[in-house]
């Protein structure tokens, strides 16, 4: 309508200048057509944008670009690749006893003969510490069990990482180090077999409050480090001794579709509230391009934990570092600790997002836990579209459990930043469960589309600096 009434005007004013000034009349016609050039130029343009569907670009919470990665949910096909079915090999289907040396010598094989994928068929495989190499692969069949020992000399002391640091420890039970492209599939089940380790653990904190995860010895069920473009979909983890997986300076990682499980009570005769400690369900470790998709999780401690690193000079040490670009969604959880959660042992957590999660019983959903002795930043966090019920939805306090403070001149103030938390609909015992401290500084959060029922009701938005509040509503009234 705009280039129609532009053109109109032009032609008239040409019209006058025909009559009552023919001196300038040729000058002007060469100005009028190269407008009507441009605007039927944009025209053209208007009309070919309009035909076209224009595709939506996802933006991280900084405002960069998500790389279309993210949204591929794909799985990884490995039916082309040779099969090492292992009791094709040896490895007794029905052994009572632990099949550790078998097992690795199939592994073995397999990369000395160019990769393809390990089968654990249907059965029950007994086995300590296992270590994948370049180009080999893990697929549990229906029916299968990889059941880890549950004596600890089972499992082999390597230089490893744990709770923020690199030490020497015990292996998992399935281990992959530069195992670039590595996969582990199911349907069967990758099975911790924790109750020893776990009854042990409490006997330790009974006689002894003060014990630490690593003095009480536990491996972990798995463990990837220095890989890239790994894909963990399809299997059922279980019944970890300690941390449930672990991934130390991984980039390009997608967990699709798993069950994640170990038991939360019931674990020990010394108090049968107990479940299995420390058993977080996926530990994200110095860490790049992670997608947690339709997954299930439901562990006695922390679901997705982002991890890099603790301490008064943790930001100085190179095996220390960030965790950034992490997207978890379509998930379902049933009783942790926290859905997501940022420390105890983190540095600095950039573009994290949280989404469409449903929470049947979660002590809290975020947690940023704050170590007075190590320096973190915590920014461009995104919370959205959850529902269920919680404890506490957002935590923000000190976390000083084992924490030993240093004197540093130039130790930075630790901050959280530009979290935004939006579309919830959500009971609560407590959403607003945040205090505040001169070891860190909180600003920029945002609170929009809230609907929840909150028992404490302690809602205060004066706490953090900068905080936007856009229809938010706590027991049905307007904040």
């Amino acid at each position: 309508m705009i280039i129609a009434q532009s053109f109109a005007k032009n032609l008239a004013l040409s019209a006058f200048c025909r009559i009552f000034a023919p001196e300038t009349t040729y000058k002007f016609e060469k100005t009028m057509n190269n407008r009507i050039l441009s605007l039927a130029l944009v025209l053209t343009v208007a009309i070919t944008a309009a035909g076209k569907k224009v595709k939506s670009v996802e933006l991280w919470p900084d405002g960069t670009e998500i790389p279309a990665w993210f949204a591929d949910t794909s799985r990884v096909d490995l039916s082309g690749l040779k099969r090492y079915v292992v009791t094709d090999y040896g490895v007794d289907r029905y052994g009572d006893g632990v099949q550790t040396k078998e097992l690795q010598a199939v592994i073995d094989r397999c990369a000395a003969e160019g990769g393809g994928v390990v089968v654990i068929p249907r059965g029950t495989f007994l086995s300590g510490s296992l270590f994948f190499k370049p180009k080999t692969h893990l697929l549990i069949e229906e029916g299968g069990e990889l059941k880890g020992s549950d004596r600890i000399r089972d499992f082999k002391i390597v230089k490893t990482r744990m709770e923020g640091q690199t030490l020497d420890y015990f292996a998992a039970l399935v281990n992959a180090d530069g195992v670039d492209g590595f996969t582990i599939t199911g349907p069967g089940t990758i099975n911790g077999n924790g109750q020893k380790y776990w009854e042990e653990f409490w006997i330790r904190r009974k006689y002894n409050p003060q014990c630490t995860n690593l003095e009480a010895m536990r491996p972990r069920n798995v463990y990837i480090s220095n890989s890239k473009d790994v894909t963990v979909q399809d299997v059922k983890i279980i019944n970890s001794p300690f941390w449930t997986n672990h991934l130390y300076r991984c980039e390009n990682v997608r967990y699709l579709g798993c069950f994640i499980f170990a038991p939360t009570e019931g674990v020990t005769p010394v108090d049968p509230k107990r479940g299995g400690p420390s058993t977080d369900a996926i530990d994200l470790d110095v860490c790049k391009n992670v997608l947690i998709h339709g997954c299930y999780m439901h562990v006695n401690d922390d679901a997705v934990v982002l991890k890099g690193g603790k301490g008064t000079w943790a930001d100085k040490n190179s095996d220390n570092g960030p965790c950034s670009n992490i997207i978890i969604e379509d998930c379902t959880y049933g009783k942790v600790h926290g859905c997501l959660t940022l420390g105890s042992e983190s540095l600095d957590d950039h573009n994290v997002i949280l989404r469409r999660i449903d929470v049947k019983s979660a002590t809290r959903v975020l947690w940023l836990k704050m170590r007075p002795d190590t320096p973190q930043h915590y920014e461009y966090v995104t919370v959205s579209d959850i529902t269920g019920q919680c404890g506490s939805f957002l935590v923000v306090r000190p976390w000083t459990q084992f924490f030993k403070p240093e004197d540093r001149e130039d130790m930075p103030l630790s901050q959280c930043n530009n979290i935004t938390i939006r579309n919830i609909d959500m009971k609560t015992k407590n959403f607003f469960d945040v205090g505040t401290s001169d070891k860190y500084r909180l600003t920029d959060f945002s609170f929009e589309n809230i609907n929840v029922e909150d028992e404490k009701d302690a809602f205060d938005k004066t706490m953090i600096e900068k905080t936007s509040v856009k229809n938010v509503i706590i027991n049905g009234t307007s904040r």
